[in-house]
């Protein structure tokens, strides 16, 4: 089956997601986001697009994106391939990082930016990782102190006349959250967990202190323990399997009917 087609954005505005492959994660220490946000200056020189704001997470990225030159798509391939590249040698891993194909929605109206802006940068809060506000991984301090990688002009217009002004009321709607799910955004909003959450909640059904130990049960003894995991949602077998160090093949047969 071919792929669909991406649509074109009218404002060429986009809302990229990119995200690890079956969840993984695609940071792990500081140093990993810094050079991320590099990459994207050093793509940002070869293409000339603008970036917007920006919030990474521990295994997706979100990013607004101007793309006025419609090469989105060699854009996001850069980027991945960069990183990828970057990830491979530091930490000897194979296969992909990524997500075969990013995800993009066309941003075609000031009143869905208005709230995309807040969404992506309280995607910390959401998670419960931190505050708006504390999180180091968002253009939200773009927007507070000095603009690095980003373009705030254009959101920035949207809260007010003046810069004074704009910042003020941008600060103020950060400070309070969306009342409810918009439909614009679910194509993005699935639950997603990183392996240590998975790990958490696979530690907590099981009421066990270490994944690991799992392999040590005796064969009916564990597919008693792994038909349990079947409730937990947002993750995947191949993901279930990488956590607990069982074969993937194991796991499959054993969820495949819970």
């Amino acid at each position: 089956m071919s792929r669909k087609a991406r649509q074109i954005s009218i404002t060429k505005i986009y809302h990229v997601i990119l995200r690890g492959n079956d969840k993984q994660d695609i940071f792990y220490e500081d140093q990993d986001y810094i050079k991320f946000l590099k990459i994207i200056q050093t793509v940002q020189k070869k293409y000339s697009y603008e970036i917007y704001e920006y919030c990474l997470m521990t295994n997706h990225v979100h990013l607004i994106i101007y793309d006025d030159k419609n090469v989105l798509s060699k854009i996001m391939q850069s980027l991945s391939i960069s990183y990828s590249l970057y990830f491979s040698k530091k930490y000897e891993k194979n296969g992909h990082l990524f997500q075969n194909r990013f995800l993009s929605k066309t941003v075609e109206t000031q009143n869905y930016l208005y709230r995309l802006c807040r969404y992506i940068h309280q995607n910390p809060l959401k998670a419960k990782i931190a505050k708006t506000e504390e999180y180091k991984w968002s253009s939200y301090h773009e927007f507070i102190s000095k603009a690095k990688i980003i373009n705030p002009k254009p959101i920035l217009s949207m809260f007010g006349q003046t810069k004074k002004e704009s910042l003020e009321n941008f600060i103020i709607y950060h400070h309070h959250n969306e009342s409810q799910i918009n439909d614009e955004f679910e194509y993005e909003l699935v639950s997603k967990l990183t392996d240590a959450q998975v790990k958490e909640k696979i530690e907590k059904i099981l009421n066990i202190t270490n994944v690991r130990e799992i392999r040590t049960y005796d064969k009916k003894l564990r597919n008693e323990q792994l038909k349990k995991l079947g409730i937990i949602k947002g993750t995947s077998k191949s993901q279930i399997s990488r956590v607990l160090g069982i074969n993937k093949k194991i796991i499959q047969k054993i969820l495949k009917n819970e």
